[in-house]
């Protein structure tokens, strides 16, 4: 079976998936008339189409580094699609809200399977995250955080001598 395959069987891609296809429901329902509602159309699709693809990424990168990398990105695009789809309740134009009430509830299931996911994440398989973000738990070498000294700073080295 390819990693592709793998990664298309994983329950939080399929969800993903799902929720992708009813964003694309959601998206032949709203009203063509309101300016703001056309303009949020797009950032609700546009969430929910990099949520699948920053799966993927992941597994694909199978580094821990890289995996969480992708995680915070998918958390932060769900959020945003959580708040977005929540937020068409509030204009008079819309009055479907069947689909609001169901792409929510798929994105609190999806967060139970992304905290189970994130969670399987190898901790041992990374590379040194020098800013310190995605670092498994407990792996700050504080002797890279304090070992920079301002002697080591060099203005020169960013400069092209002419000759």
């Amino acid at each position: 079976m390819s990693r592709l395959d793998k990664t298309k069987n994983l329950p939080i891609y399929q969800k993903a998936m799902l929720i992708y296809q009813l964003v694309e429901s959601l998206m032949a329902s709203l009203p063509e008339e309101d300016e703001y509602i056309q303009d949020t159309k797009e950032l609700i699709r546009a969430d929910a189409m990099i949520i699948p693809a920053k799966i993927a990424g992941a597994e694909g990168g199978d580094l821990y580094s890289i995996r969480m990398q992708n995680a915070a990105l998918i958390r932060e695009h769900a959020m945003h699609l959580y708040v977005q789809v929540g937020s068409l309740r509030f204009h008079e134009s819309y009055k479907d809200l069947e689909y609001v009430t169901l792409i929510r509830k798929e994105l609190d299931e999806f967060r139970v399977l992304f905290l189970d996911w994130v969670n399987s994440f190898d901790t041992n398989n990374h590379i040194w995250d020098e800013w310190g973000l995605f670092n498994p738990p407990g792996a700050i070498r504080s002797t890279e955080i304090d070992g920079f000294e301002e002697d080591d700073f060099n203005s020169d080295d960013f400069f092209d001598e002419e000759d």
